[in-house]
């Protein structure tokens, strides 16, 4: 196993505690954090989703530079990349931070995604991530650490960045699956 795919393994193996920081009511005490006081359990939540989020750039990077691009790393980062985003989704409707049916459309349209490329695999196709996926990440990826930190460090200004990043998550991931399958539907119409 290549170093770019032991990184991406390294981000499945943080999720585990990522979900133990949320879901048990560690009582840790509290981080003040300009007008928010954030459970401890929530910014050490943080701490490990923002490692497990940069290792998807870092095993991207490497594999590109070192020319270390393997069909296990096509399959491992993406399904590394959903099962961290969907966990904290999950976990945020979970603790009352984000609405439900707004989980349950980005999700979806990440099942849907999987299954789509799961279809092009079997016909000898890879579908890569466009521009609006990328940055579909990128938002996603700030919503949650946004949510997590109670709005900070926007609480105190009384700007709800996090439900504005959270809903332009929302709208940038509708948007980039239906560009997505617009660009990738002949390969379910040529499907055997």
């Amino acid at each position: 196993m290549n170093v770019p795919n032991k990184i991406t393994l390294s981000r499945i193996m943080l999720i585990p505690f990522f979900i133990l920081m949320l879901s048990f009511p560690f009582d840790w005490g509290t981080v003040s954090a300009g007008a928010a006081e954030i459970p401890l359990s929530h910014f050490v939540a943080v701490i490990i989703f923002a490692v497990a989020s940069a290792t998807d750039w870092l095993d991207g990077y490497y594999a590109r530079k070192y020319n270390l691009v393997t069909n296990l790393g096509k399959f491992l980062d993406p399904m590394a990349d959903k099962l961290l985003v969907s966990a904290a989704f999950i976990l945020l409707v979970a603790l009352e931070m984000a609405p439900a049916w707004v989980v349950i459309i980005i999700i979806s349209r990440e099942f849907a995604v999987t299954g789509l490329r799961l279809v092009a695999a079997g016909e000898g196709i890879v579908l890569a991530a466009g521009k609006m996926g990328k940055l579909k990440t990128v938002i996603q990826i700030l919503a949650i650490i946004i949510l997590l930190l109670h709005n900070f460090p926007f609480n105190g200004a009384g700007i709800p960045i996090d439900d504005i990043l959270l809903y332009a998550a929302l709208i940038i991931t509708v948007i980039s699956g239906a560009e997505y399958f617009a660009k990738n539907w002949h390969v379910m119409e040529d499907s055997k």
